[in-house]
């Protein structure tokens, strides 16, 4: 079971993580149609009354984006495509996925904070680079109780070895989530 047409791939994790760029290049890899979807997107395409996804007071514009993905997601999983959609997707946004009704697996990448804030300030330009913002976000992936065994440890892992570990794990079917 190796990125099978239908099923929804949600890479997660802090700023920094790797998300991105993993799943840009599990997208390009040869075999079934593949799509990758980057969730920042949709924040991004609210030019007026947008606010930082990080700020307590953007739950309600929040919970409207992963519905907006998710729609998405859906739409392309639905014709056939594997969907890798990546961004910072915390639990409680999952039933919008779930409800989808199509195959779903839900991995969280885990660097060490200081990995992860060295890569965004390496970014440069619009991206997040502040480490406190990025440390906060962090620390909302430190203890995902139930959803623990979705994590994957990616301290250390170069791209290459990020892109292999999430490939392996998606295989091994044990980050793949029940729908509703």
């Amino acid at each position: 079971m190796d990125l099978e047409p239908g099923h929804i791939l949600i890479l997660s994790g802090s700023p920094g993580s790797g998300k991105t760029t993993t799943a840009e290049r599990l997208a390009q890899l040869p075999g079934a149609p593949k799509v990758h979807v980057h969730s920042d997107d949709f924040w991004g395409n609210i030019k007026h009354g947008h606010i930082p996804p990080w700020l307590p007071e953007a739950d309600e514009q929040n919970r409207m984006v992963m519905e907006v993905a998710a729609d998405v997601a859906g739409r392309y999983a639905r014709n056939g495509y594997f969907v890798v959609l990546d961004g910072v997707v915390r639990p409680w946004w999952l039933p919008a996925f779930r409800a989808l009704g199509q195959p779903l697996h839900y991995v969280v990448l885990r660097p060490m904070l200081e990995e992860a804030i060295t890569r965004c300030q390496a970014r440069g330009g619009d991206s997040l680079t502040d480490p406190v913002v990025v440390a906060d976000l962090y620390a909302e992936f430190a203890d995902l109780g139930a959803y623990e065994t979705n994590v994957l440890k990616s301290t250390g892992l170069d791209p290459a070895e990020t892109l292999e570990a999430v490939r392996s794990a998606v295989a091994s079917g044990k980050y793949r989530l029940d729908v509703v």
